[in-house]
């Protein structure tokens, strides 16, 4: 399974709005230069986090996005379904039943091993990306980003809130 670059530009920028203040905003410009990301295309991913709901926007020279509930409150699984989508990440197109050995539908009672298998694997991904919010990264992020670091993303961070 391949997700979009979008959906580790959407969880970094997630986990930093998170770690923000409260009451702070960044604008989608200072995100992509923290980033180092290209400011238009990051646009349509902080657009695609606004209609699920995880990111919200204030207007005026103190504007730009905040996440839109509690870090706690927004999962792994909530970034990546708003940036990649839910629907599931295996098609089964049931091609077993084509060729010489298919048969009619009624032959065909349970769905085929590769498929549940699949879909098995990708409902324990999905649970497991339930289980991580934002809250415990910007956690994790404390204990083992280098000082270094944080301290150079606190110093530019001052400078871009002003």
């Amino acid at each position: 399974m391949k997700m979009s670059d979008g959906v580790e530009w959407a969880v970094h920028c997630c986990t930093f709005l998170a770690a923000l203040p409260n009451e702070s905003a960044l604008s989608g410009a200072r995100l992509s230069e923290f980033f180092a990301l290209p400011k238009d295309y990051l646009a349509k991913h902080l657009q695609a986090l606004s209609r699920a709901g995880l990111v919200e926007t204030s207007k005026g020279p103190k504007g730009g996005y905040r996440l839109a509930r509690p870090p706690a409150e927004i999962s792994l699984l909530d970034v990546v379904e708003a940036i990649d989508g839910k629907n599931p990440c295996f098609q089964c197109t049931e091609i077993r039943r084509q060729g010489p050995s298919g048969q009619p539908d009624r032959h065909y009672k349970k769905p085929c091993g590769i498929a549940a298998a699949m879909w098995k694997a990708e409902s324990v991904w999905r649970k497991e990306l339930k289980k991580v919010d934002l809250g415990s990264l910007v956690h994790e992020a404390e204990l083992n980003v280098s000082t270094l670091q944080q301290e150079s993303a606190y110093d530019w961070l001052c400078k871009a809130l002003g």
